[in-house]
């Protein structure tokens, strides 16, 4: 009896495993793809348009207007205003997180000012009208949408005719001085960042700007265009800082 036992169960087991045998594999569960994150890609060009703050120092003296010889000290005046700006530009990604551009943009409105003589013995009002701006930058992309640079190049700012009036008394005077052009190099320090949530393409950037203009002789004249022996030499800096809202025409893209 107990050898028969034994030779049912495996008989049975044997069975089993005979039909376990031609039951088919199950197929592997399906697996949807991973989702790939889209890497932004800062090449590319863009227009851009906004507005800022900007500030301007000058030393002023009075020189001979033949031989240049200095008639008085150095008198230092500025101004101060706001103004708009628009520009453009491109911008190429390379080496991972790097990227270099080309830029130019033109800042128009009135930072006013005065320009003074101590030797004439007269000051009167001076504003810088405009500027515009042209060179590169060289930027670091610190997280996918957000880059930092600093930037250079060349730039000219076109200041105001003056009419002076009398330094002590504010009587107004016969001296004046013609609008001129300033021009000189700058460098800028600044950062983009991406406002994809509202609208693809769509940035705002935000730079501080040092620019350093030329000495100019600036000959003091009188009424009728008279000239004088006199000239005043001017030697400008100006400071700014400024946000556009950018466009991109971005190539790599998402």
């Amino acid at each position: 009896m107990k050898k028969l036992l034994m030779a049912v169960t495996a008989i049975a087991a044997l069975s089993s495993a005979a039909v376990a045998a031609d039951i088919p594999a199950r197929a592997p569960a399906y697996k949807a793809p991973a989702a790939v994150t889209p890497v932004y890609s800062w090449t590319g060009c863009y227009i851009g348009a906004g507005g800022g703050y900007g500030v301007w120092n000058q030393d002023n003296q009075t020189v001979d207007a033949v031989t240049g010889i200095a008639r008085d000290l150095t008198t230092t005046n500025g101004g101060r205003g706001w103004f708009g700006t628009v520009g453009v530009g491109c911008d190429y990604q390379f080496a991972g997180n790097w990227v270099i551009g080309a830029f130019g943009d033109f800042d128009f409105g009135s930072l006013g000012g005065q320009m003074s003589s101590s030797f004439l013995n007269v000051n009167g009002d001076e504003d810088l009208k405009w500027s515009w701006a042209a060179g590169g930058r060289v930027g670091y992309v610190i997280m996918p949408q957000l880059l930092g640079y600093i930037s250079g190049g060349w730039t000219e700012s076109r200041f105001n005719g003056v009419n002076f009036v009398n330094a002590v008394t504010g009587v107004p005077t016969t001296l004046s001085v013609a609008e001129a052009t300033y021009s000189g190099w700058f460098l800028g320090s600044g950062y983009e960042y991406g406002l994809n949530f509202l609208l693809p393409g769509l940035f705002w950037k935000t730079e501080y700007r040092f620019a350093s203009l030329d000495n100019n002789n600036r000959n003091a004249v009188l009424a009728l265009a008279a000239p004088t022996t006199s000239a005043i030499n001017s030697s400008k800096w100006v400071q700014t800082i400024k946000s556009q809202i950018v466009w991109r025409f971005n190539f790599g893209g998402f």
